[in-house]
């Protein structure tokens, strides 16, 4: 028997002192369709998975993201995020409790994020034939020698692994030293949010921009009705310094526009309904709209944007990504909750500001509407999102290909 796996079996013997199970109980029925399971070793690696299962739910509309993260790392669980289909909790490392996960929830690939290794379950994943991707792993991550089975058994739960995707030449150096090599084994971005900027007609931008006849324009998409006053209180106080400036407002639930409109009718605002089919004219000041698919038209056509549920303390902010993506500058309030380390990477290159109320966000978008400042915002947000994606591009090449690969090997057998 050879040292490597003495030292999972010793491994094994450590994790059969602890809880066994994984919890199961009440756990949702496996979804139809192939299941993309991603573990995610903190909040902002599991906001990472969920925008990456937005990219390839887009490519691949049968494909749910199943995510999973340990109770020691993330408790309790995250709140859902578009792109992730379902959430679970896993206890303590067991081949017992392995077999029930990967029996119920069957799943066709696996990425493992972070060197949070769980080595019964992941050598479990690779006897049932799942493909198994490790990414973003740092030098840092990799466990202290504090037991016999150190290295020999991380050695052996690490070639599990299909491919290794080392988030710096130091960690790579460390898989080395470790007696991993091979083509497997490469060096890789750091995972981060990535965008997928949603799309839009070109003949309406086109319209719109013609209605608009070069007028300023600023965005506030995804509001609650809790932050309309807001958001009012700083268009009318803009308005007596950029006399013909529009705002164009998109609220979160489609049920809280006619509020909107209230609202804006109450504060002398002229407003028309876009959804309605009203267009925009010369006295127009304000555009409400509650269909959130137009958004890729909007974040084009303005070139600042605030973005809602973020003032509002019971919110957690959306992704600003995507406006960034489409050349947008971004405002946000205090209150973005998963989405933090986005706005802190925007913030700090100058391609995001924060405000904390409707008279800040008032000021902000005086100073930041004029062309030239909200230009340079937009280049250094372009900036920030291209950034990274070419790991995002590269890990869904590999999880396509590896789905055709189950795919066809199905089709043969």
């Amino acid at each position: 028997m050879s040292r490597g796996t003495l030292g999972l079996s010793a491994f094994r013997t450590l994790a059969r002192r602890e809880t066994n199970q994984h919890d199961l109980d009440g756990a949702e029925p496996r979804p139809k369709g192939e299941v993309l399971w991603a573990h995610a070793t903190s909040t902002a690696r599991y906001s990472a998975l969920c925008s990456l299962g937005l990219r390839l739910r887009a490519l691949r509309s049968d494909l749910r993201m199943l995510i999973s993260v340990a109770r020691t790392h993330i408790d309790p669980k995250p709140e859902p995020l578009e792109g992730c289909d379902l959430i679970v909790s896993l206890d303590a490392d067991s081949p017992a409790a392995a077999r029930a996960f990967l029996a119920h929830w069957q799943p066709d690939i696996c990425l493992w994020t972070g060197g949070d290794l769980m080595p019964a379950l992941i050598e479990a994943t690779s006897e049932a034939g799942v493909p198994l991707i490790l990414l973003d792993i740092s030098e840092t991550e990799f466990p202290a020698r504090r037991r016999s089975w150190l290295p020999d058994g991380l050695r052996s739960t690490l070639n599990r692994f299909d491919v290794i995707l080392a988030n710096s030449e130091e960690a790579m150096a460390t898989l080395n030293r470790i007696g991993v090599f091979g083509p497997k084994l490469s060096v890789s971005a750091r995972l981060r949010n990535s965008a997928a900027p949603p799309s839009c007609s070109d003949e309406e931008l086109a319209e719109v921009t013609r209605d608009i006849a070069g007028r300023p324009v600023w965005l506030a998409a995804h509001l609650r009705a809790e932050e309309f006053g807001a958001v009012l209180a700083a268009h009318r106080t803009a308005l007596r310094l950029v006399h013909r400036l529009l705002l164009i407002a998109v609220t979160d639930r489609a049920s809280d526009a006619d509020l909107l409109k209230e609202q804006m009718a109450e504060a002398g605002l002229r407003s028309i309904d876009w959804d309605t089919g009203d267009v925009i004219e010369e006295n127009t000041q304000a555009v409400v709209s509650r269909d959130l698919d137009n958004l890729g038209l909007w974040y084009r056509v303005a070139p600042l944007t605030f973005l809602g549920r973020s003032l509002d303390a019971d919110a957690s902010g959306r992704s600003p990504l995507e406006a960034a993506a489409l050349g947008s500058a971004v405002l946000y309030g205090p209150h973005v909750g998963a989405h933090v380390e986005s706005y802190a990477r925007l913030a700090a290159a100058g391609a995001a500001r924060n405000v904390r109320d409707g008279e800040s966000l008032g000021s902000a978008v005086i100073q930041l509407v004029a062309p030239d400042h909200a230009a340079a915002m937009a280049l250094a947000g372009w900036e920030v999102v291209t950034e990274d994606a070419h790991l995002t591009d590269r890990l869904i090449d590999l999880i396509l290909d590896f789905l055709d690969l189950r795919e066809a090997q199905d089709a043969r057998s």
